[in-house]
């Protein structure tokens, strides 16, 4: 029989909220603004990460 790992990443997910949420915050975002934010800015995210670790 094989054992089950389980992990929790919560702090991720609550890192990327808090983000998210200052990201609106700090912008002074309209409602729509910001939820158009909430499917952008993980993108630009994922840009910057890879043009990071590709140097």
């Amino acid at each position: 029989m094989k054992k089950i790992k389980v992990e929790n990443h919560s702090f991720t997910g609550f890192s990327w909220c808090a983000g998210w949420l200052f990201t609106v915050g700090f912008l002074h975002l309209t409602f729509w603004k910001g939820l158009l934010a909430l499917v952008i800015w993980p993108y630009y995210i994922g840009l910057f990460v890879s043009s990071v670790i590709q140097n």
